[in-house]
This record gives structure tokens, sequence and C-alpha cells, in this order.
């Protein structure tokens, strides 16, 4: 009751101060910059937008954007037991919307892309290295082995819509491949995805009702257009020290997202991993061996052209590491990114010839 009362309250104090970012931005007389904030996904939100053109009322923008949220939420999350994952995810038969049939096709697009390194069905993986929707550490070879046999996107159909019974309703089981529907049931896990996908479904309204500038920021990040200055967006790049748990309190450099729709998500290993035996165990779980990356990449800021797609390809260059990833985004010319890296103990970065990392 504490807890919900706190976020009421605090939700409040982010209508309040919305509703004064919105006055003092309407003294100009062409551009009006809006932000609004509030809880999703375990963390918060923050939206920017101008409202030059669009009729609808500040506070309806904050409240369908807030019902997107909250409709990912019930969907999507693994963290939210009564939602349509959790309870596919415990064997149960469920209703799945739209959101749920749609990032299950980008997610199997993305497990060809990357050969298999991205895999939203390898979630047990990630439980039983702790990393995941339950608790787990240190597995030994054998759970790994029988980890990977009975999990993966390797093991379930591609196309979700077509199994569809007449009443709307999806079994787990239905879901597997041809043969293998008396075996271990599929749990799904779109932590790689869920965020930048987030992002992407938020621009989409905005884009809706008529918004040319944006930022939707939603743990991962996703921009058009230009700030209230004018300028492009400006967003800092986190240092991965261990440990560095606050976004914006260490930071690398500056980076100003070139002009048109960008997704701009960094991943790294430097908030989520663990020690053991004077060994470093991080959340980046290579799908096909089963075991933490060992690499001297830190963190990998990916450029897009949305903030899904981002999102997937910065874990999928902190899953191959550091030459690998260098290679694969000079070879796509819709990515650009920056990637920092040990160097003997000092921190370096590189960056492709699109990214423009400016120093503090």
């Amino acid at each position: 009751m504490q807890i919900l009362c706190h976020r009421h309250i605090m939700k409040r104090i982010y209508a309040y101060i919305s509703a004064v970012l919105i006055l003092l931005a309407s003294c100009t007389p062409k551009d009006r910059y809006m932000t609004f904030s509030g809880f999703a996904q375990g963390g918060t939100y923050t939206v920017k937008l101008n409202l030059k053109g669009v009729d609808e009322k500040p506070m309806e923008i904050r409240d369908s954007v807030e019902a997107l949220l909250q409709q990912i939420d019930f969907s999507l999350s693994g963290y939210n037991k009564s939602s349509i994952l959790s309870r596919f995810n415990a064997g149960e038969s469920v209703t799945a919307d739209s959101l749920f049939l749609d990032i299950y096709s980008h997610a199997h697009n993305i497990y060809g892309k990357t050969n298999g390194l991205v895999d939203a069905a390898a979630g047990p993986l990630f439980d039983i290295w702790g990393f995941g929707f339950k608790s787990g550490e240190l597995p030994d070879d054998a759970l790994v082995a029988q980890t990977i046999a009975t999990s993966g996107m390797k093991r379930l159909k591609s196309d979700m819509n077509g199994l569809l019974s007449e009443d709307g309703t999806l079994a787990p089981a239905s879901l597997l491949a041809d043969g293998l529907q008396d075996q271990t049931l599929p749990k799904l896990n779109y932590n790689a995805i869920a965020q930048g996908y987030s992002c992407d479904v938020v621009a989409r309204y905005l884009y809706s009702i008529g918004v040319k500038d944006m930022m939707v920021d939603i743990g991962e990040i996703f921009c058009d257009g230009v700030n209230p200055s004018g300028q492009p967006w400006t967003l800092g790049i986190d240092r991965p020290t261990d440990g560095n748990n606050e976004i914006g309190a260490d930071i690398q450099g500056i980076f100003r997202v070139p002009a048109g729709p960008h997704g701009v998500v960094t991943s790294g290993n430097y908030r989520k991993f663990y020690v053991k035996g004077g060994r470093k165990y991080a959340h980046t779980i290579d799908p096909l061996t089963g075991y933490p990356v060992d690499h001297n990449l830190l963190s990998a800021t990916i450029v897009a052209p949305d903030a899904m797609m981002a999102d997937a390809y910065a874990t999928y260059c902190m899953v191959i590491g550091l030459e690998a990833a260098q290679e694969f985004i000079e070879s796509d010319p819709d990515l650009e990114g920056c990637l920092i890296y040990d160097d003997n103990g000092v921190f370096a970065s590189w960056t492709s010839s699109g990214f423009v990392l400016e120093s503090l």
C-alpha cells in the first residue's frame, strides 16, 4: 500500500511538472514543447515532444501514452504475473493480443538475422544463471546442456498468427515445431527488445497525431526531429564502470543524434553481473553455448532506424565481441555504433564513421 501511494503521489508530481513545462513552452509562437514522465517496465519513462501542428490536448497525449504502456505491460511483461506472456510461459492457453503476435514475429525475424544469438526463446538460460525471471547462479554443465536442448527458437514455429484457435486463443504446445508437441513447452523472454519495441509503439502513436519532433525514453530511446533549441537531440553515453547504475552519473561522451528517425540503445555488462570465485559472470549470455560471454567489450551503443532493432543489435554486439561487432556495424549502412572496451585496464572506444562521440 505504501508503494502504491508513493507512486500515486509521484504521478501527480509528474503531471504538475508536465503542466508547468507546457505553459512555459507555450510562450514561443511556433514551437510548443511538452515533457511528461511516469513509471513503466520497472523504471521510469520520459517523453518530450513538440505540440506544433497537433490537435490533441497535452493531457490527452499523456493519458494515451500511459494507456499504451499499461497495455504493453499487460501483454509482454515477464515480471507481471498476470500478463499474457507470464501466463503463456506458465503453460496456459492465452488470448494473444496484437502486441503479443507482433513482437513474436519481430523476435523470430531477429533470431534469423543474428544467426540465433538474439533468441527470445532462450529465456530459461537466463533463468538458470540468475538473469531472467527466476533466481539461479552458477549452473553445472549438465544443466546448461539440458536447458539449451529444451529451449530456443530452433524448437518453435515462425508463424504464431496461424496457430490461433477459432476463439483467438493460443496453446503453448501449438507453437512447438512439428514432432515436439509432447516435449518441454516454450518460454519466451523479450528483455532484449521489449524496451526498444515499447519506444517504437509510443512513437507510432505520436506520429499518428502529427508529432514530428520527439524523444521517447523508456530505458532505451527513440527520437526524431529536433529538440526545443532547434538542435539535434543530444544524449550522454554512460561510462561502463562496474556498478554504474545511475544513468548519466558518469559519462564517457556526448552524442548528437543525426537528422531523421533513430533508435539509440546501449547494452553493457556493467550493471547486471555477479562475481563468484574471483570471476565476473555477466548477464549477456550466448544462447548457442549457454554461458555468459567473456571478452573485453564492455558496452555497445547502436543507432538504428528504430529502437527495437537498435536494442536487438546492441545485444548482438555484446554477444559477438569487439572485432566482430566492428565488422557488423560497418557492414550495414543503416547502423552507426560506439563500442567501449577494456584495453589493458583502460577504457577505450571505437566509433563508426557516422558516430561522433564528443568529450565533456
